[in-house]
């Protein structure tokens, strides 16, 4: 049974909708119960039964009368369950915490839980207890806790027993009771904040414990509504005018007891327990005026000096909360020195010193300048000299580089401008910092240094731009960057597209735009690649986009590298290439000096509607020619709209050939709109064997023949260097329809079928082209021509571009094509006038040169194995003649001896003899390539043990 439920449990606790889609939440919390108060069950079972409830209470108890009924039953099975099984009883305080909380019985006040509250009350001031009993008052303390956090308010009547309570304990306990005193005092000083004409004699009787002078009209007033709730969980992280106070006037001397008692034994707790009071107290005496923020002074000296984050932490929120009513200039000072030293100490982690620099960002100071609560302002008292142990290296991870980057920038920038005095210098050294990343990425720094390159460029332009002397600099060095590299176009683009949206006001990605245009189009032709003109043509896509750019010098380029007597970059009529050609053209045909752009766009597009070599660019060429002709440039500009005006800036929206934008008319019909699902697939033809069906006539096997000579066998060697010789692979497939019929797709046109290589074994393929495919007529068959480098198994990915009756251009991932190792045979390639009894020679002679190169000791590429299996006879001579005839070079009437010769492409041989023994039969192979051998033996093994399966 223990079993059972442990497999139950793991199975609801992987997933717990599918666990409860066989059966239901009530039956299974039925069981549940059952079963925790059968006496039978071990108390290591029971902890088991009880993480459903406590993890997914509200998958089981989905109503409030339900949580309630639990709560009851599991309150009988702790008042039933002997006091020495401790770890059982807290398990059941946690789970009845979890069901009464996620159920709501707790905020309405239910029977149950208030039943529970005073258990856990009981538990928690029981005096005189063993260790046993003192980790049952911590789980207790917990779920006060949890309650109290959950409902702020619940515990306000018991606020002075709490207090009572901690002051008593010595023990660990005493912390789980000082943070659950603190949370409920913080709680109900609120309380007082939220109710009209509480003042001093309010709090008194609150600390005092004569709640009935608080609150004695409502008995439920102390709990508090989610809106109350929402203001708690963020007292003082936001501005401090907006904390709710409590007018008592000066006289508060039983709070003011309260929080020294506090404070005084805060040292004994935990460095996040301690935070976490720390955080609770600075929001009381925010909300009561009354007490002043000196009553933290003698703390200061310790906290100013820990090495913990948490209490650092909590020292800022109360530096926050006071400033200058608890902070002196003195110690403003110092807690700025020491973030500045922290920030850079060798032996703390990333992540702590980039939490103290961000602490530096948002320092709260005495008096501060500015108000603003989103943007990042540096404390008055950060100089640049102070800030000096802080400046980037090359050497600083990423993340601290630009923290401190961002840092130096804003120091510099509020210092203002000094000409050369020590801003200057400060300025200077931060781009010569930049430089000095630009130099790695230039001498091919990895992909984070470059990330981080562009990242610091854009962090100086945001904080700089106005050092002319340095943007333009910068502009310069990234055009040379880019010559060198031109695969940074992406990083270029998006650095100039962000510079643009955060710096309206400057024009310094326009700057680089320009630059980046005037480089590439004034860049000599022979010295531009294929890829280098891919990266080239995307920059100015880009640059295109720039009403206040002049696109002569864009046209020109385009004009030269299409003409074939300039350059042959287009002669390969590559569709990627004619589609970025494109993509330039069409920003172009929405410039808006298109007036002055009209004659030489159009004579850019008409030569690639004309001679491009891909159909699909001619096509989308032609049209833009026709448009270009015949619509007016406010007409052609609202035919290809691509999106709306952001920033001086279209913001684009992508199509798979860039080439039109989404929409409905005729600017659907420009785009290839992508399919996601599979609407047709290849499927292998099965191939009739080719080889003489008929050999056991072919030959008399008592003839005498004469084998090949050692000239004959070089001549068939000789053959593989002939240019002409043909060593392709030729497979047959039907394009077919597949999937959940969608009459949009029963009849596609122009089909263009395209292949990608996973490997480097094949050469690439050529594209095909397929006129029609439609729904309920004969499939179309078509050929795959691969050219092996190696004859290994592969597989193809697949995608298709097609046409539907409506006119609208899709494409879509056809799934892949595997071609298995055994689709590389082909029979012997030997001269048409050889014999059988030639073959059968050359088989020998190969078998024998291969034996001989193993037996050597040089390293040969030649090797033997062996393959052993269980077949009778029958089973033997029908795998021959099903898988090998047309390899087979001995006479099927032989069975005492197979000869079989793989010819596998461009020049490998793999060589069988198979033999019946006694014990097996033996596969004996032999091949002048020893990486096939384990594909070889594979392809044994799956033959031979479908046969032994069809013949047992």
């Amino acid at each position: 049974m223990a079993a059972n439920w442990s497999e139950r449990i793991c199975a609801f606790s992987r997933s717990p909708k599918s666990f409860l889609s066989g059966t239901t939440g009530e039956c299974f919390l039925a069981e549940l119960l059952r079963e925790l108060r059968d006496d039978r069950a071990t108390y290591h079972v029971k902890v088991l039964l009880l993480s459903p409830l406590c993890e997914h209470p509200t998958l089981l108890c989905l109503t409030q009368t339900v949580g309630e009924e639990t709560a009851l039953e599991l309150m009988s099975v702790f008042a039933q369950c002997p006091p020495k099984f401790v770890e059982f009883r807290c398990h059941l305080l946690l789970t009845l915490t979890s069901v009464l909380v996620c159920t709501s019985c707790v905020s309405n006040r239910s029977r149950a839980s208030q039943d529970f509250l005073d258990l856990l009350l009981d538990i928690a001031q029981d005096i005189g207890g063993d260790n046993l009993l003192r980790s049952l008052q911590a789980t207790a303390c917990e779920c006060l806790r949890e309650m109290e956090a959950c409902c702020p308010g619940l515990l306000l009547q018991h606020l002075e027993l709490l207090g009572g309570l901690r002051q008593r304990e010595t023990s660990r306990l005493h912390q789980a009771y000082a943070g659950l005193h603190t949370l409920v005092l913080r709680n109900a000083v609120f309380h007082l904040t939220q109710e009209k004409g509480a003042g001093a004699e309010h709090l008194k009787a609150l600390l005092g414990g004569n709640t009935s002078v608080a609150w004695e009209a409502d008995q439920d007033s102390g709990l508090m509504n989610n809106k109350d709730s929402t203001i708690l969980s963020s007292l003082i992280l936001g501005p401090m005018d907006t904390v709710p106070t409590l007018q008592t006037g000066p006289d508060c001397k039983e709070l003011r007891l309260v929080l020294s008692s506090l404070l005084e034994d805060s040292y004994l707790l935990t460095p996040l327990c301690q935070a976490s009071l720390l955080h609770r107290l600075i929001e009381v005496v925010a909300m009561v005026p009354g007490v002043p923020p000196a009553v933290f002074r003698a703390q200061l000296l310790r906290l100013l000096g820990t090495s913990k984050v948490c209490l650092l932490h909590a020292t800022l929120l109360m530096k926050c909360a006071f400033t200058d009513s608890l902070f002196s200039a003195e110690d403003e000072a110092f807690i700025l020195k020491r973030l500045v030293v922290l920030s850079q100490h060798p032996l703390l982690s990333t992540p702590e010193k980039l939490f103290y620099m961000d602490c530096i960002l948002h320092f709260p100071e005495n008096r501060p300048i500015s108000c603003g609560d989103s943007d990042e302002t540096l404390p008055v008292l950060l100089t640049p000299r102070l800030a000096s142990p802080l400046v980037p290296t090359v050497f600083n991870d990423s993340s601290t580089m630009l923290a401190r980057l961002n840092l130096l920038c804003l120091v510099y920038l509020e210092e203002g401008d000094q000409g050369e005095g020590e801003e200057g210098r400060g300025v200077a050294y931060l781009y010569e910092h930049l430089t000095s990343l630009l130099h790695i990425v230039k001498n091919g720094g990895s992909r984070e240094i470059v990330v981080t390159f562009f990242r610091a460029a854009f962090l100086f332009l945001f904080h700089l731009h106005h050092v002319e002397r340095c943007s333009k600099s910068l502009m310069e060095m990234l055009c040379e960057l880019y010559l060198h590299h031109t695969q940074l176009a992406p990083h270029l683009i998006n650095l100039a597209n962000q510079t643009q949206d955060r710096l309206s006001e400057c024009n310094w990605s326009v700057g680089l735009l320009t630059a980046m245009q005037r480089v590439i189009t004034e860049a000599p032709l022979a010295e531009i690649t294929l890829q280098n003109l891919h990266w080239h043509l995307k920059m100015l896509a880009r640059v295109a986009e720039e009403g206040e750019i002049p696109q002569h010098s864009t046209l020109c380029f385009l004009s030269r590298i299409i003409t074939p007597s300039s350059s042959s970059l287009c002669v390969s009529g590559e569709w990627h290439l004619g589609n970025s050609l494109l993509g330039v053209c069409r920003r172009l045909l929405v410039h808006p000096s298109l007036d002055s752009l009209l004659l030489p766009l159009a004579d850019v597009l008409q030569p690639l509607a004309c001679r491009y070599g891909d159909t699909d660019v001619q096509d989308h060429a032609r049209l833009y020619y026709t448009l270009l002709t015949t619509l007016s440039r406010e007409k052609l500009a609202g035919v290809l709209a691509q999106g709306t005006i952001e920033g001086g800036r279209q913001v684009k929206k992508r199509s798979l050939s860039c080439i039109g934008a989404e929409g409905e008319g005729l600017t659907s019909m420009l785009t290839i709109h992508q399919l996601e699902k599979t609407i047709f697939k290849l499927v292998e033809m099965n191939s009739e064997l080719q080889g003489d069906t008929n050999q056991e006539c072919d030959l008399n096997p008592n003839e005498r023949e004469t084998c090949p000579d050692k000239a004959n066998t070089a001549a068939y060697r000789a053959q593989f260097d002939n240019p002409d010789f043909s060593s392709e692979l030729t497979l047959t497939y039907q394009l077919t329809h597949v999937g959940v019929h969608d009459s949009r797709f029963d009849q596609l046109f122009s089909i263009h079928l395209h292949f990608n290589l996973t490997d480097d074994h094949y050469e690439e393929l050529s594209d095909i082209s397929v006129p029609c495919l439609f729904k309920g007529r004969p499939s179309p068959i078509l050929t795959l021509n691969l050219k092996p480098k190696q004859p290994y198994p592969t597989t193809l990915h697949a995608s298709a571009i097609f046409t539907t009756q409506d006119g609208l251009s899709w494409h879509t991932v056809l799934p892949d094509v595997h071609v298995s190792f055994q689709q590389a045979f082909m029979p012997l390639p030997a001269p048409i006038t050889w014999t059988r009894g030639n073959k059968l020679c050359l088989f020998e002679g190969l078998w024998d040169e291969i034996c001989s190169d193993c037996k050597e000791e040089e390293l040969s590429d030649c090797a033997t194995s062996l393959f052993c299996c269980q077949l009778k006879e029958v089973a033997l001579v029908a795998l021959v003649k099903k898988h090998f005839l047309p390899f087979l070079i001995s006479y099927l009437s032989k069975r005492d001896e197979f000869k079989v010769l793989f010819f596998l492409p461009p020049q490998s041989h793999v060589l069988l003899k198979i033999r019946p023994e006694e014990d097996a039969v033996h596969f004996n192979i032999a091949t002048d390539n020893w990486q096939l051998l384990s594909h070889i033996s594979s392809y044994l093994l799956t033959i031979t043990s479908a046969c032994e399966d069809t013949h047992s």
